[in-house]
């Protein structure tokens, strides 16, 4: 089971570095990986499992953020969240995007990060997507708003990126020419 413990914080290499492709089929180490990556944002989301073991809730997780530098992340939204969405993307791939941008109204988080960073972070409003499951099965899917975001902001984590990375360093809360404001805040 992943713990914060074993989320590497923002300052390691690992996180500035891009991730290499997985080879398929799934090496048994990264079948488990897949597996403890989803495990942890459906855990996360669960007040009473959270608590018992001082989970911060999560969203999206990637390898990269548990010092594996492997292009691999799992996205998760329960009813709750409004959306119904559980994948682990394997290798993904935008492409294709809207050209209107979107961005969360109170800015965006991240587990490997342990500071409140203030600002807009622009994102694609719409993304179609392909990537690999743990099965080494293609899928291609269309995704807005929240979903897309946080597709947007675990494929910047297997490219060395941080979700800073694109505040704008001057005015973090400039208007974004052309942007839907999404009113939801994400906690990864």
């Amino acid at each position: 089971m992943i713990r914060m413990k074993d989320i590497i914080r923002e300052g390691h290499p690992t996180l500035r570095k891009r991730s290499e492709e997985v080879k398929f089929p799934l090496s048994q180490e990264d079948r488990q990986l897949s597996k403890d990556l989803m495990e942890y944002v459906v855990d996360s989301q669960d007040d009473e499992l959270a608590e018992k073991y001082d989970l911060r809730p999560g969203v999206g997780i990637a390898a990269p953020q548990i010092n594996e530098a492997k292009r691999m992340f799992a996205l998760h939204f329960d009813e709750s969240t409004g959306e119904d969405l559980s994948l682990v993307a394997i290798n993904p791939k935008i492409v294709s995007h809207s050209i209107e941008k979107a961005y969360l109204a109170a800015g965006e988080g991240c587990l490997s990060v342990d500071r409140a960073v203030p600002g807009y972070v622009p994102r694609y409003a719409r993304i179609t997507v392909k990537a690999f499951n743990p099965d080494g099965e293609e899928f291609k899917i269309r995704l807005t708003g929240l979903p897309a975001i946080a597709f947007q902001h675990e494929l910047d984590h297997l490219n060395g990126v941080m979700f800073f990375d694109h505040i704008n360093p001057t005015n973090p809360f400039a208007e974004i020419e052309n942007a839907i404001v999404i009113g939801r805040d994400a906690a990864e």
